[in-house]
């Protein structure tokens, strides 16, 4: 069976305020293209398909579109929701969808319950595992911990149990949302960090043929049957090396996983730039970015004049401007931000006790301020499903 994997759409995002709708219909057209050129027998979607729990119209009304598109083709589609999406809102109506041969999986109840797919050489699988948020499926898991390896652990299970009740030679495809341990995240990717722990193991997916991942926006194998696509779009600067494609995996026979990349259409290469105003404004070597969306850094001991209005002579596109005098990392000049760049809101909360009270928090109050911050991140996601 062949199988093309995608994830992480984020319908209605923008980038730096440049408005992607377009962007995002162009890579729907080509998903679409793409089942229909290289005889795709199934697409899996593995959440993310919103940037957002409410999305805009637009933004619906090109998923719509594609919903159409899929169904017309007559190949299934089988996809789950992600930590963006509200999987209540993008659940509604799945039955009757799959009845078109687009089956959402947005229940995390439903985890052992598989989409079964056959091709000449028997049933494939298809379980749907969308983003487990650690306190709102605990009980629906039966952990007493609420952590992310312990819920998906979990999940897992029914998977293989569902699974070896099974016909023998059943193979088996996994959709699942989730930060997995060797993946490498950039800077787009909503934090979704419980008791410290953002990842996971891939040895939490032992026992199925294949893998499709979503949530890291950078296509990549963690292991040969455990891929990320990423997203099909760049939503950063920090995704300025990444190559946007999705998996065309053909699944044997006997579960073997043979994966080709295939190139996404991108509306812009991106460029970060780093040097003074006047190293960017005349440097030779920098005319191939003169058309791409450019972040530039810039290191002038003094802030110079009007920089953005002269750099974008030269790069038009230019979306982000950031100033990095060269100083002493600690230096009395660096910004407040600049110091808090990569630390995390618990790795700053240790920080001010220790700056108020002359040394940091011991073990007991570092998991006080832990359960705070987990506590935080489980009321935002029960009031988003509550939207």
């Amino acid at each position: 069976m062949r199988l093309l994997h995608t994830s992480d759409w984020h319908l209605g995002r923008a980038f730096h305020r440049v408005n992607m709708l377009g962007a995002q219909a162009e890579f729907v057209a080509h998903l679409v293209a793409t089942v229909r050129e290289r005889e795709v027998d199934a697409v899996v979607v593995s959440g993310d398909v919103y940037d957002r729990a409410v999305p805009p119209l637009a933004a619906v009304e090109l998923f719509d579109d594609a919903l159409h598109r899929l169904a017309a083709l007559g190949v299934p589609t089988v996809m789950i929701s992600g930590n963006h999406d509200s999987a209540r809102r993008l659940g509604v109506g799945a039955g009757l969808i799959g009845r078109a041969g687009v089956h959402l999986r947005t229940d995390p109840a439903a985890a052992g319950t598989p989409v079964v797919l056959t091709d000449a050489h028997g049933d494939i699988a298809f379980y749907g595992l969308p983003y487990l948020e650690p306190a709102l499926v605990k009980d629906e898991f039966g952990v007493e911990r609420a952590g992310h390896e312990t819920v998906l652990a979990a999940a897992m299970d029914r998977v293989r149990a569902d699974l070896a009740g099974r016909a023998r030679g059943t193979r088996s495809v996994v959709l699942a949302h989730a930060f997995v341990t060797g993946g490498e995240p950039s800077d787009s990717e909503r934090d979704i960090t419980v008791g410290g722990v953002a990842s996971v193991p891939a040895g939490v997916f032992d026992g199925v043929d294949y893998v499709a991942l979503g949530h890291l926006h950078g296509c990549q194998t963690i292991t040969g049957r455990v891929r990320y696509s990423g997203s099909p779009l760049p939503y950063s600067f920090s995704e300025a090396g990444h190559r946007k494609t999705m998996w065309l995996v053909d699944l044997g026979a006997d579960g073997s996983v043979d994966a080709e990349r295939i190139d996404c259409p991108v509306p812009r290469a991106l460029a970060r730039l780093r040097g003074t105003l006047e190293e960017l404004l005349a440097d030779p070597a920098l005319a191939r970015h003169e058309e791409a969306w450019v972040e530039a850094t810039l290191t002038d001991a003094v802030r110079p004049a009007e920089p953005m209005a002269r750099l974008t002579e030269r790069f038009p596109h230019t979306l982000s401007l950031v100033f990095a005098p060269d100083r002493a990392p600690d230096g009395p000049g660096v910004s407040y931000a600049r110091r808090l760049a990569g630390r995390s809101d618990q790795q700053v909360a240790e920080d001010f006790v220790a700056h108020v009270r002359g040394a940091g928090p011991d073990g007991r109050e570092r998991a006080v301020l832990r359960d705070a911050f987990d506590a935080v991140r489980a009321d935002d996601a029960v009031r988003e499903v509550a939207r």
